[in-house]
């Protein structure tokens, strides 16, 4: 927790209890907790209010169609790159087209051994 060992988590507390004594620690607890459920309480809030400002202005409705257009279009290219992959692995005669260009500019191909 937070890089706090429990030797060290122990002599922390020891060190606050020696200096607020045993009467004060629980009361300081329950200060920290009405602190953190109040902070967690405004940043529901914020949120919230947010997210209202934005269903209010039309933008979340927005931002999901452009997320589905989005979408429709990574598949659109993933199909046809999908498409164009398979025809090439197919089509022998691309593989031959290629390799008499090839040989047409740096002469024909040898295989070294």
């Amino acid at each position: 927790m937070f890089g706090i060992g429990g030797g060290e988590l122990i002599f922390i507390l020891f060190i606050a209890l020696m200096l607020f004594g045993s009467d004060k620690i629980p009361e300081i607890a329950r200060t920290l907790g009405k602190i953190m459920a109040q902070l967690k309480n405004a940043t529901n809030d914020i949120k919230s209010e947010i997210q209202k400002g934005a269903e209010a202005n039309g933008l979340d409705k927005t931002f999901q169609e452009m997320h589905g257009n989005f979408t429709g279009i990574t598949e659109n290219i993933n199909s046809e790159i999908n498409k164009a992959k398979d025809k090439l692995l197919a089509d022998t005669s691309v593989k031959d087209d290629v390799t008499a260009e090839v040989e047409d500019v740096v002469g024909p191909i040898k295989r070294q051994k």
